[in-house]
């Protein structure tokens, strides 16, 4: 039964949401993200990590892009994202090739060798159909071309003890190896709730994130019944960012998809967070 528990993949990650949360042709997603950038000066800063949502461009493409413009070039981008699909281990790690409609990025197999262990295992299921973290590539694809590697991260398993102990992880494995990494954590904020009752709740959880406040994050997502989808990732790279030196968070932007819909009876919220 071991064996039907880890899908080892083909060595390439194909695409499942260009043509559905970004464009599929390369240059229209070009046009796309020149969209979510307008306005934006590009300024690298010293960071840790950030916090990035993943809808499909048309509602939170904006908003991510407020991360990507101030992300320092990197050696290599740690994402870790949710498990919406329920595929997978707990924490499933990638090493294959990942495609975008704009090219391949390379896994870095160094870093993810050091994660492998009790914890975080080698499992491309988790990442087959996985949204979260496949959105966040075209954006440094745009920004910095082909001149990184990437390590995604997919957890199923949030809990508090789980995400502690991975953040861990990264950050002995970043110790060790010397690599120049930032992490990114993949997270949309409220889902479906009025847009005033969902910028309290965000309010709440964001405040938690900007003082790095992992046992506030949870406290606060139990107290609100909170549905925000990447708390794990969100705690995992707070813990490695601050074992690693950070200070403090900043919120770069906050926005719901009725700002671009116009329906504020149901919103999703998003958040563009770095942590330096």
């Amino acid at each position: 039964m071991r064996e039907a528990l880890f899908y080892l993949g083909d060595s390439m990650r194909q695409p499942v949401v260009a043509g559905q949360f970004y464009p599929l042709r390369p240059a229209d997603l070009r046009q796309e993200l020149e969209l979510c950038f307008e306005g934006l000066k590009f300024r690298e800063k010293k960071l840790f990590g950030a916090v990035c949502p993943h809808a499909g461009y048309l509602y939170s493409g904006k908003v991510a892009a407020h991360v990507y413009a101030t992300l320092p070039k990197a050696e290599t981008y740690i994402l870790i994202g949710p498990n919406h699909t329920g595929y997978g281990s707990p924490v499933s790690v990638s090493q294959d090739s990942w495609k975008t409609p704009l090219g391949i990025i390379e896994p870095d197999l160094e870093l993810g060798k050091e994660l492998l262990g009790r914890i975080a295992v080698l499992d491309e299921l988790g990442h087959r159909f996985e949204h979260s973290l496949e959105v966040q590539l075209p954006f440094l694809q745009y920004r910095f071309g082909e001149a990184f590697k990437l390590l995604p991260i997919c957890m199923g398993l949030q809990d508090e003890e789980t995400a502690v102990e991975l953040g861990e992880l990264i950050a002995k494995s970043l110790l060790k190896t010397g690599k120049k990494a930032v992490l990114i954590a993949s997270s949309d904020f409220t889902h479906y709730q009025p847009a005033e009752a969902a910028l309290k709740i965000d309010t709440a959880m964001i405040k938690a994130i900007l003082e790095l406040d992992v046992s506030g994050l949870y406290a606060c997502l139990y107290k609100n019944n909170a549905s925000v989808c990447g708390y794990g990732p969100i705690a995992a790279m707070l813990t490695a960012s601050k074992i690693l030196g950070a200070t403090q968070g900043t919120l770069l932007k906050y926005a719901n998809s009725g700002d671009v819909s116009g329906d504020l009876s149901a919103v999703v919220g998003y958040a563009a967070i770095v942590v330096e």
